[in-house]
């Protein structure tokens, strides 16, 4: 997200400080990046880097941050659980609703409504009337939401929206946004987000109960 101060990075969006927990990726970089039959400059120009740091990733001579790791997972068509080399099992297709258990997260309730460890997330959502309403989150990836019930408030930036039962929303998710039910009732929705599995993810949902906002 942000540039590093190092002269070996080069400034763009898929910048920021490394995460110094990431195993190293430099196995699957080059072999997922001619999977996606792309070549070392189209690939590094798509991540925001130059051909030589994108390089210096692939043969291990740096580590690649968790925004990096983001940006190359989507140029790639893949998850950040492949970059990384974790093998995950075979995830079935459809989840039926007996197993979706409720799980709840700073007043909100969840359910998982999508396999574990995807590219993207499937959530139903429970918003409950003045839950987390002022917590402002900032995280990367993609966030799409659908009103099932009830009228949500939404706000973007500096914009606030009103949405009520068939309205979405879809919006990176880089911009500082607040959701919000608007009714006593609460509201319901289907969520959708592209955060992965990474540690920024309870930023997805605000923060656990006895969690620090």
């Amino acid at each position: 997200m942000e540039s590093m101060s190092s002269p070996e990075a080069e400034p763009g969006p898929a910048d920021a400080p490394s995460v110094d927990a990431l195993p190293a990726v430099a196995p699957q970089l080059r072999a997922l990046r001619r999977r996606a039959s792309l070549t070392l400059e189209a690939a590094a120009r798509a991540a925001g880097l130059s051909p030589a740091h994108l390089s210096r990733l692939e043969t291990g001579q740096r580590q690649p941050s968790l925004p990096m790791l983001l940006a190359l997972a989507r140029i790639y068509g893949t998850t950040v659980s492949e970059l990384l080399g974790e093998t995950v099992a075979e995830r079935d297709a459809v989840v039926r609703a007996a197993d979706m258990e409720p799980t709840a997260a700073g007043g909100w309730t969840y359910w998982q409504a999508g396999s574990a460890g995807r590219g993207m997330q499937a959530l139903r959502v429970q918003v409950p009337y003045g839950s987390q309403g002022d917590i402002v989150r900032v995280h990367p990836g993609e966030e799409w939401l659908y009103v099932l019930r009830g009228r949500l408030r939404l706000r973007l930036g500096d914009t606030t929206h009103q949405l009520g039962p068939g309205d979405s929303a879809h919006f990176d998710s880089l911009t500082p946004h607040r959701i919000a039910a608007q009714d006593p009732d609460g509201t319901e929705l289907l969520f959708v987000h592209t955060l992965l599995q990474s540690p920024t993810a309870t930023l997805c949902l605000g923060p656990t109960p006895g969690e620090t906002p």
